[in-house]
């Protein structure tokens, strides 16, 4: 009699074992479903987010993330609304929302130094702000354009009531600089790589060889002001695999390159290829690692916005960024 209750409770004892381990095994295999949203069509700045998929980092961290394009609503009311967990954006659109109260912050940079500037096919004999006057200017209808452009003509007693702008819309670059405009404001890492391979030489004027504070962040990553008040493991979980995936980046271009192309077939190869090589180096460039942020950098440029005229009033720089989601 003892033997046969010995036996049946080492039985009851093995099937709750296998239950707890069945348990387990079932929440180890649960995941989080996360959104980011892009801010425009795939590139070279966002690989890292590719790669991250591709590579099972957000898998690793127990999220299944949807990349989604930002459609006519855009990414950061996508964001701020919460149908989009994180975001893409660009330092002088964080600042704007913020100061119209909408709730996103920036949780990553995604390169570390500006990379933009005004572009003109070299023909054009544009090789500094003073060129300007009496130039057309191609751009997308902004208020802060003209402030920027305005900005740099100052320094050289130049006149922005003597350049044309107009608005290019989604016109390609190389087909407005034929047809209609002089210049307009690129990203090297994109539009400038794809000059070369054109074999068509580009006079370039960045913004930041001409002011300190217009060394802004762009792009960067954002989330939410609820995320991060009801849920910062998940903030937590996606940047850990999102600064995998940037990492992985820049050490391995090449190999990056071919998963964004992959993953966004459209996109040309070896304009990817040249592109990632360009970009990679930047992504982190002088920052102790890769994503972080710096409260004088938020400041410098929307004390820019203000004395601009772009701002009702005066950021709150440390409400509109946020560096602890990044990893250790």
């Amino acid at each position: 009699m003892k033997k046969w209750l010995f036996v049946v409770l080492i039985a009851v004892l093995l099937t709750a074992c296998n239950n707890d381990a069945g348990e387990t095994d079932d929440k180890s295999q649960e995941t989080e479903q996360a959104k980011v949203v892009l801010d425009w069509t795939p590139n070279t700045n966002h690989t890292g987010l590719y790669v991250a998929q591709e590579k099972g980092y957000f898998a690793d961290e127990g999220l299944e993330v949807e990349i989604m394009m930002p459609g006519e609503a855009g990414s950061d009311q996508l964001v701020a609304s919460g149908k989009a967990d994180f975001g893409v954006s660009a330092q002088e659109a964080v600042t704007e929302a913020r100061i119209q109260d909408i709730p996103i912050v920036s949780i990553a940079a995604v390169i570390q130094h500006n990379t933009s500037g005004f572009a003109s096919p070299k023909d054009k004999q544009i090789t500094s702000p003073k060129d300007f006057e009496g130039k057309t200017y191609g751009g997308w209808g902004a208020p802060v354009e003209k402030a920027v452009l305005s900005s740099l003509m100052k320094q050289e007693n130049a006149d922005v009531e003597k350049l044309n702008i107009v608005n290019m819309g989604n016109t390609d670059f190389f087909t407005a600089v034929k047809r209609d405009i002089d210049f307009a404001w690129i990203y090297y890492g994109w539009t400038g790589v794809e000059a070369e391979m054109r074999g068509e030489e580009l006079n370039m004027i960045y913004l930041t060889d001409y002011s300190k504070k217009l060394d802004y962040y762009t792009p960067v990553l954002t989330t939410n002001e609820k995320m991060i008040a009801d849920n910062p493991e998940r903030a937590e979980k996606f940047l850990a695999a999102v600064s995998k995936g940037y990492n992985f980046a820049i050490d391995n271009p090449s190999e990056a390159a071919e998963i964004l192309s992959g993953a966004v077939p459209d996109l040309d190869p070896e304009l990817v290829k040249k592109s990632q090589e360009w970009l990679s180096p930047k992504y982190q460039d002088d920052a102790a690692q890769w994503g972080v942020q710096k409260q004088e950098v938020w400041e410098n440029y929307s004390s820019w916005m203000y004395d601009n005229g772009l701002l009702e009033e005066e950021l709150k720089a440390e409400d509109a960024f946020n560096n602890e989601f990044l990893p250790e």
